[in-house]
C-alpha cells in the first residue's frame, strides 16, 4: 500500500506542474506573444535581375492605404512599358519608368501604389503578405510578366 501512495503522490505532483506549464503557454499564445508572424522578417522579392531596394506600407482605415516600392533594374537592358501592380491596390501615382516610359539598366524605379484594399493591409499593426506583378517589354519588344512577393508590417 505504501508504494501505491508514493507513486500516486509522484504523479499528482508532476501532473500539477505540467498543468501549470500548459496554462502559461496557453496564456502566452492567447495574448499573441507566441505569434510567429511577429518574428518573420520583412521581404520583397521579384524576378532575378530586378531588385526591390526598399518598401514601406502605410495603413489607412478608410481603404486608402499605400505601398511604396523602390526597385532596381539589373537585367542588363533598358525596359519599356513598365507596369507594377500589387494585388488589392490601384496604381494612381505614376513615376518615371512606369506605364510606358523607359526604365534604364542600373536605375531605380520609385512606385507608389495607392487605394490598397483593407484586406491587403489588414490593420495598422498587421502584416501584409501579397503578390507583386511586374509587366515590361525588353529590347526584343516581347512583353514579359514577372511575379514576386511582398511581406511586411504596416505602419
Amino acid at each position: 500500500m505504501r508504494k501505491g501512495q508514493a507513486a500516486m503522490e509522484f504523479l499528482m505532483t508532476y501532473g500539477w506542474a505540467i498543468l501549470v506549464v500548459l496554462v502559461a503557454i496557453g496564456a502566452l499564445a492567447y495574448f499573441g506573444v507566441l505569434s510567429p508572424g511577429r518574428f518573420l522578417p520583412e521581404s520583397c522579392t521579384l524576378a532575378p535581375g530586378i531588385g526591390c531596394s526598399d518598401f514601406v506600407i502605410t495603413y489607412a482605415a478608410d481603404g486608402a492605404s499605400t505601398i511604396r516600392l523602390i526597385m532596381m533594374n539589373g537585367l542588363g537592358e533598358s525596359l519599356t512599358n513598365v507596369d507594377v501592380a500589387i494585388t488589392g491596390c490601384t496604381d494612381d501615382a505614376k513615376a518615371s519608368g512606369d506605364d510606358g516610359d523607359t526604365w534604364t539598366d542600373g536605375s531605380q524605379l520609385d512606385i507608389t501604389l495607392t487605394a490598397c484594399a483593407v484586406g491587403t493591409v489588414p490593420s495598422s499593426s498587421g502584416r501584409v503578405n501579397t503578390d507583386i506583378t511586374l509587366t515590361y517589354k525588353g529590347t526584343s519588344g516581347i512583353s514579359k510578366t514577372k511575379t514576386g512577393k511582398l511581406a511586411g508590417k504596416a505602419v
